[in-house]
């Protein structure tokens, strides 16, 4: 029922940064902390000294058969935007879209998928919207909280920075092969998809990390891109740091690539990254893919590097090293060679 697949139906990057460049300029307000200029998970207003609030809105169509599992991957990876900024969720509200002479039951269960997650986290899903549709899709607006003194942002990255990824990549390929037919890879991405980012966003702000995103639709490419950029700063990405799901490799090379991926090569890689000529084809693959519900990106000062991933990996959370800021052109990125230490 479904033409794209979970954050992989993403409008592409060029045709939304052409449609944002009409949005009107922000109002002159100190107390928003973050707005949409940079790109970030969500938006933030503060209301006191000590107490921010935090925003963000994401749905997508489904990427799984289950319509009770769809539902908790799509509250998965609304409640990751307010983890991303170190917020801790507050409620949420719900977004769906179904066609109306379809199965209430299934749209139903959906829902209690969703809900089910997002109580979980305690963040109790209190009301919602729904529009007569052809093609489902499901989310959740989120709403929480944070200091806003403590949050992450794609802003506050540092020349030196460690970059930590939390989770394997390989979801859009798992996804798209699945739905050619192959669904080897899928069991490992539907269980990557419904882990939580709660805890490795509390380890990385018990471990001062200011500067943080989630990879979703555009990539560990097109998330770090957004992340250099708006801290005017370059990036290297170290293949050797970057972990695959189980099989996507082999899967990846059938070719069964996701369209969001190609889109997110023409946009970031072809314009933003300088590319060893050695580097696998594969690998080069796993950084444009679309991920849903996606592990965290975390840039983190190299005096705490060695902690925050023994703290991670306790936890049972990845922390893969995949690379490094760097002072250089802001949001320019290289990729291949080792990261430098």
């Amino acid at each position: 029922m479904a033409r794209g697949a979970g954050c992989g139906c993403k409008l592409p990057p060029a045709l939304l940064s052409r449609a944002l460049a009409h949005m009107p300029a922000l109002p002159a307000d100190p107390d928003i902390l973050v707005g949409h200029a940079g790109m970030d998970d969500a938006a933030v207003h503060r209301l006191s000294d000590d107490l921010a609030v935090v925003a963000s809105v994401d749905f997508f169509t489904p990427m799984v058969d289950d319509p009770e599992v769809f539902g908790a991957i799509a509250a998965t990876n609304a409640l990751s935007d307010l983890y991303a900024m170190g917020a801790e969720p507050l409620l949420a509200l719900a977004v769906a879209c179904y066609p109306r002479d379809a199965d209430p039951d299934v749209l139903g269960a959906v829902m209690r998928g969703g809900a089910r997650v997002a109580a979980a986290h305690g963040c109790p899903v209190l009301g919602g919207h729904t529009v007569d549709d052809p093609e489902p899709k499901y989310g959740l607006s989120v709403l929480g909280t944070a200091h806003p003194g403590r949050l992450m942002t794609n802003a506050a990255g540092r020349p030196g920075d460690r970059l930590l990824l939390t989770k394997d990549l390989g979801v859009g390929i798992a996804v798209t092969a699945a739905r050619a037919g192959d669904p080897s890879a899928l069991p490992a991405a539907v269980a990557s998809m419904l882990t939580s980012n709660r805890e490795a966003a509390v380890i990385a702000l018990a471990h001062g990390v200011r500067c943080a995103t989630d990879v979703t639709g555009f990539g560990l490419v097109g998330h770090l891109h957004e992340v250099a950029a708006a801290s005017g700063l370059s990036a290297r990405i170290d293949l050797g740091g970057v972990s695959p799901l189980p099989g996507v490799l082999a899967l990846a090379a059938a070719g069964h690539l996701p369209g969001g991926a190609g889109r997110n090569r023409e946009h970031f890689l072809a314009r933003w990254a300088d590319l060893d000529p050695g580097a696998d084809p594969g690998m080069i693959a796993l950084l444009t893919d679309p991920q849903t519900s996606g592990g965290l990106l975390l840039a983190v000062a190299p005096e705490r590097h060695e902690a925050l991933a023994a703290a991670l990996r306790a936890a049972g959370a990845r922390a893969d090293a995949v690379g490094t800021l760097e002072a250089g052109v802001p949001g320019r990125i290289v990729v291949g060679g080792p990261a430098v230490i």
